[in-house]
């Protein structure tokens, strides 16, 4: 009975049945395998039709496997503007590399940004030791929102030598006194601080003659900003205050102080000092205890201001802006300086300073429609 069963099934697999014919009488076959051989038939047919909707629900085209993704139609666009060769992207790559960008917690409209940014970013190795730099980032920012906003702030994060520029180049930072924590802002703020740190003796010694100690609040900016700068392009700024007669030592620790000072160019210090001391008749020391003087605009801001302080004295109101009261006139908002000094008098008064105040905001600098811009590269 055994042998006849084993018969009839092994006929059944090579005869294989319609819906309605078997290769046997019904009577023929026990109840059972005529139950098998139904049940074999319908996942058959259920997995052919899996396959056939898979193959067909496969993404053609790169800007269907972005919409698949998660970009709409305006990022799509965008992202074939900025780097058109994504549209004969390889397909597998690229939903691969998105897949791994979704680990992350990247999103389309963080994409987009890192696009534009690098162009390149979706064209390169991305998942070289893609893991371990995602365990030592994440260790080192403390957070996935963190990271993700470094990695939107600077792509390149994803593909800089891991370990002989990243593990050294935060190294480096930690040996010179910086906690991580410090270090995070410094990231995210400074996108260059990987590729561009290099330290020597010349630069250690800038550092201590600031005379911060690692636990000044300013010691994280003055060590990253030195870090990241030209030796050339600080003895150049340098040079630059020792003309309007600082010494060394009043410069870096000016620096100190107010590192940003170092990150304005050559050319704008210049122009702020020549009208602090030309119009404002101020002493050059004054910067020293009002660093803000030369990061105001000229045109914009501080001329106008000054001059409105001219016409308010010609005019012998009661509301002056002289002495102490000028730095502090100076320092205010927008709205809150036009309060105060314009909009406080009476109405024909207020417009006719207002009148002065906003043509002399429209006088632009000398030739500046016509003058040559010279690209130099990194500022700093």
């Amino acid at each position: 009975m055994k042998s006849r069963f084993d018969s009839v099934f092994k006929l059944c697999i090579v005869f294989p049945a319609g819906r309605n014919h078997s290769p046997f009488p019904r009577t023929v076959l026990p109840t059972c395998l005529s139950f098998v051989h139904i049940t074999y038939s319908a996942v058959c047919l259920t997995q052919e039709e899996s396959v056939v909707e898979d193959i067909f629900d496969q993404p053609k085209t790169s800007a269907e496997v972005l919409e698949k993704w998660g970009c709409s139609d305006a990022d799509i666009s965008k992202l074939f503007r900025r780097r058109p060769t994504l549209r004969n992207a390889d397909l597998n790559q690229l939903q691969f590399k998105l897949n791994l960008l979704s680990g992350l917690g990247i999103t389309a409209p963080e994409l987009l940004k890192m696009i534009n940014c690098r162009p390149r970013l979706l064209s390169v190795r991305i998942d070289h030791c893609f893991d371990e730099r995602h365990e030592f980032f994440m260790k080192l920012f403390g957070s996935r929102e963190l990271l993700v906003k470094a990695i939107v702030r600077n792509p390149s994060l994803l593909i800089y030598d891991f370990h002989n520029k990243v593990k050294p180049t935060i190294a480096l930072y930690e040996g010179m006194g910086l906690s991580r924590e410090e270090l995070v802002p410094m990231l995210i703020s400074r996108p260059t601080l990987i590729p561009r740190t290099t330290f020597n003796y010349e630069k250690m010694e800038y550092i201590r003659k600031t005379g911060l100690s690692n636990e000044s609040r300013m010691y994280k900016y003055v060590v990253t900003l030195i870090g990241i700068s030209r030796l050339e392009t600080i003895s150049e700024k340098v040079a630059n205050f020792e003309k309007f007669g600082f010494s060394e030592d009043e410069i870096f620790g000016l620096l100190g102080r107010s590192p940003i000072v170092f990150t304005l160019s050559v050319d704008k210090v210049q122009r702020n000092m020549t009208f602090i001391l030309g119009q404002m008749k101020l002493p050059a020391t004054v910067i020293l205890e009002h660093p803000f003087l030369l990061y105001m605009n000229l045109e914009a801001a501080l001329k106008p201001r000054v001059c409105l302080a001219g016409k308010i004295e010609d005019m012998d109101l009661d509301v002056q802006i002289k002495g102490p009261k000028l730095l502090t006139a100076l320092r205010m908002t927008e709205k809150r300086f036009v309060k105060a000094f314009v909009n406080c008098h009476p109405k024909d008064v207020a417009d006719e300073l207002m009148e002065y105040y906003t043509k002399a905001k429209g006088v632009k600098r000398l030739a500046e429609a016509s003058k040559k811009k010279l690209y130099e590269g990194f500022p700093y």
